[in-house]
């Protein structure tokens, strides 16, 4: 007959002595008790029992552990025990759901900690199955509100694609510092590895990296600040984990890359290698009209907006968004308030990046001239529509009249750079060159400020101060000049 175990719980010695027959006599040895009947205070070790809850009354779960080397600790589980079972109070599910996490338990496993169970419970979520990291995430995500779209796709691209790819199989309450650590070295290395494929000699390699970029510090940091913001709330609110494992981890500096100039020798090494000297670059002014000139001849529709970026700064959304009332060509003032731009690939119409952002600048004679021929082209394209011209207000628009989409004004301005032979840089990097050419022209960072619509200074001069090899040259000599010597020639 099978002997029952307290459902209480209780504190016992056993111990290893066998019989004649070679039969352990464990609890039953009669050296474990002293001749007044008290526990013999070295033979043995301590062990602890308790009958956990079960679903049907046939049902027996009794939990055992032994080997303790005092009272004290074989006390400690056995209290840890009733502690979690007292969690369920009256609820018998829950009651269940407890006795199974014990029950689960390995011997050689802690058990989970009171408060971590207790916080579980809170959130509405099973005592009994750990909560992995992809379902944790994926909740998470489902759940936040009031973000703006391009905050939202953010956070579900680097959920998708980074934080449930390397970590979500961890159950959250065992996520630690160490796997988030893990997670930044395989990036570094796949980092490495499309880098080492790019600069590949065989056309074949390169084929397989083709559009293919490397994770840059900045996304790192906003990839680590999207972790840590998930899992402050799984502290805070959730209750799933004591602490944020996120919060020790350090990465190198999201600054962005200094703009670097496209010099002969750059262009050189590019044309040989393939390879960029910076993320950034910037055309001299000869390269920019260069493009331009190409521009004009192999897309008459988009030249006007390439040129007025190249020669005003916007950002490629300002660009797009911007309105026909907008633009006063007669008073030579450009007013920049809204944008387009598009969240995957959905257009969404917002205002401008900062209240810096909305600015009002002056335009230039050949600016003026290029966009008045635009006007022109465009109003003839609308006459030979007729009704089924669109409305909608903007002032560069297609050819049908239709807005132009973000991504689609991208892809045209990189199949223009690579067609004309010119050394590749981003649509974005105009701005750069914008920058650049202003601060060439004696423009000092107040200007450039206003021009490119920045909150303060320190984000233009972090950003924006690179100038062309030309205008670094032309004071390349003036300390030595100022410097009088009394050298006499040999």
């Amino acid at each position: 007959m099978r002997r029952r175990v307290n459902p209480e719980g209780s504190v016992y010695k056993r111990c290893t002595c066998k019989d004649a027959n070679g039969k352990t006599l464990g609890s039953k040895c009669p050296k474990l008790r002293r001749a007044g009947g008290g526990w013999h205070p070295t033979h043995g070790s301590w062990a602890m029992q308790i009958e956990l809850p079960v679903r049907t009354k046939t049902e027996r779960r009794p939990f055992r552990r032994s080997g303790f080397d005092g009272r004290d600790a074989a006390t400690a589980l056995l209290d840890h025990i009733r502690a979690l079972l007292n969690l369920a109070g009256d609820d018998p599910h829950l009651a269940i759901q407890i006795s199974d996490l014990i029950w689960g338990t390995g011997r050689r496993e802690a058990l989970p900690d009171v408060g971590t169970v207790t916080a579980r419970i809170r959130a509405g979520v099973s005592a009994s199955v750990p909560t992995t990291t992809a379902q944790y995430l994926t909740d998470w995500i489902g759940n936040r509100r009031g973000l703006s779209p391009n905050t939202m796709r953010s956070y579900s691209d680097h959920i998708r694609l980074y934080l449930i790819p390397h970590l979500g199989d961890i159950p959250i309450q065992n996520l630690k510092d160490r796997h988030i650590t893990d997670m930044f070295t395989d990036l570094d290395e796949r980092n490495a590895a499309i880098i080492a494929a790019k600069a590949s000699p065989d056309p074949a390699v390169r084929a397989t990296v083709k559009g293919v970029r490397p994770i840059g510090p900045a996304s790192m940091q906003r990839l680590l600040a999207t972790l840590r913001k998930a899992l402050n709330d799984c502290v805070r609110k959730a209750k799933l984990v004591p602490t944020n494992p996120a919060l020790s981890i350090e990465l190198p500096s999201g600054k962005p890359p200094t703009p670097k100039v496209w010099t002969t020798k750059a262009v050189a090494r590019w044309q040989q290698t393939g390879q960029r000297p910076s993320p950034v670059m910037v055309w001299t002014p000869p390269q920019a009209g260069a493009f331009l000139d190409y521009a004009e001849r192999h897309d008459i529709m988009l030249y006007p907006l390439f040129l007025l970026i190249l020669h005003r700064g916007l950002r490629r959304g300002e660009a797009v968004g911007l309105r026909d009332f907008d633009v006063d060509l007669d008073d030579a003032v450009l007013t920049v308030a809204e944008q387009i731009t598009a969240v995957g690939y959905v257009p969404i119409v917002k205002d401008v990046k900062s209240d810096a952002g909305e600015r009002v600048m002056p335009l230039g004679a050949s600016t003026i001239t290029v966009l008045r021929d635009y006007l022109a082209r465009r109003d003839r394209l609308q006459q030979v529509s007729g009704d089924d011209w669109p409305d909608t207000g903007l002032f560069f628009v297609r050819p049908d009249g239709n807005a132009w989409h973000p991504q689609r004004v991208s892809q045209r301005f990189d199949d223009l750079v690579e067609a004309s032979g010119l050394p590749p840089v981003r649509l974005h990097d105009l701005r750069h060159c914008a920058a650049t050419y202003l601060r060439a022209g004696g423009a000092d960072i107040k200007e450039v400020q206003e021009t490119l619509g920045h909150a303060t200074q320190a984000l233009t001069s972090d950003t924006y101060t690179s100038v062309l090899l030309e205008f670094q040259r032309a004071y390349a000599d003036t300390v030595g000049d100022l410097i009088p010597r009394n050298t006499k020639a040999a």
